[in-house]
């Protein structure tokens, strides 16, 4: 047998080696990658049915191609602008409220030093993100926007008449990025107490032998050690920046009319075009823009990222 093959087939025998001496940790991450085939890269062959009249009769193969046509139509609807720009406010919303929140909850968390008094502080943050958003949109409506609601009647006015709040479009947006704060930001700031852990306590101590202030240390320690985390999860929440949280829009939007100027966004127009006007291929036109967008920033983030020296994506 020549030499190359012979060096390939030891290759091949010490790949098999290597995975049977971590069948283990391939057993446990075998759900996990179940999941991902079967409900993230399965579903990605509908994308097709964007570029077809999609009827479930005919299924995915017998639906005639129609080329770029719910794509123009898509672009040409009036609402089209609306959509886009609640999209938009939402998602940058999120981005410069939600996202440095995770980051300050979790440098307060982790200078706590009471540690009992932290782990039931972590508690309290971290509950709300196993609550349904269902459930969720319900306390939000039955306190504030419920006519026996606390909130509704100590902030009603001087004629007596309830504060509706999600009545007032101008306050749904804010709304929104609260209930968001309260739901996840607990959960959120966990990745960071896990890189805040990782930092060497040697730079700490070293830190207070020169004088430097706990201000001083947060910001040339911590912060420095923190910012490759930071970067990498911005860049994963670009990936998802147009997914401003179909449920908690649709639960809190409850077909109330007023809301549509300021809280119809892509998820709850294609929910509607696909669900219950039964337009398959519109709504999956739809969705294709939505990933189109957030694939195009996921590489222009992370090509920012490797020209400002951080680690990136891939």
């Amino acid at each position: 047998m020549p030499k190359a093959e012979n060096l390939a087939s030891r290759d091949r025998r010490s790949v098999w080696q290597q995975v049977w001496r971590m069948r283990v940790l391939y057993l446990m991450a075998l759900p996990g990658l179940l999941w991902f085939a079967i409900f993230k890269y399965g579903p990605m062959w509908g994308v097709m049915t964007a570029f077809q009249d999609y009827s479930p009769f005919l299924g995915m193969l017998g639906s005639p191609w129609v080329g770029w046509k719910h794509f123009q139509e898509l672009f040409a609807r009036p609402d089209f602008w609306i959509l886009l720009k609640n999209t938009l406010i939402l998602g940058v919303l999120s981005l410069v409220i939600y996202f440095p929140f995770t980051i300050v909850l979790a440098l307060l968390l982790n200078e706590l030093r009471n540690r009992v008094f932290r782990e039931a502080l972590q508690t309290v943050f971290y509950a709300p993100y196993f609550v349904s958003w269902v459930v969720i949109a319900g306390i939000t409506i039955l306190t504030f926007s419920s006519a026996q609601g606390i909130f509704s009647r100590l902030l009603a006015s001087d004629a007596g008449q309830p504060f509706m709040l999600l009545n007032k479009p101008e306050y749904f947006r804010i709304t929104v990025i609260l209930q968001q704060i309260w739901k996840d930001a607990g959960w959120g700031s966990v990745i960071f107490l896990a890189a805040l852990s990782g930092i060497d306590q040697q730079l700490y101590e070293a830190a207070v032998i020169d004088g430097a202030s706990r201000w001083k240390q947060l910001w040339h320690i911590t912060l420095v050690g923190l910012r490759p985390t930071i970067v990498i999860i911005l860049i994963m929440r670009l990936g998802s920046f147009l997914d401003v949280g179909f449920e908690q829009i649709y639960t809190l939007i409850n077909n109330n009319p007023l809301l549509y100027r300021v809280g119809d966004v892509f998820d709850t127009f294609a929910f509607r075009k696909g669900i219950q006007e039964g337009m398959f291929s519109y709504a999956t036109t739809v969705s294709l823009f939505k990933s189109v967008i957030a694939f195009v920033l996921v590489l222009g983030a992370n090509w920012l990222a490797k020209k400002t020296g951080e680690e990136g994506l891939f």
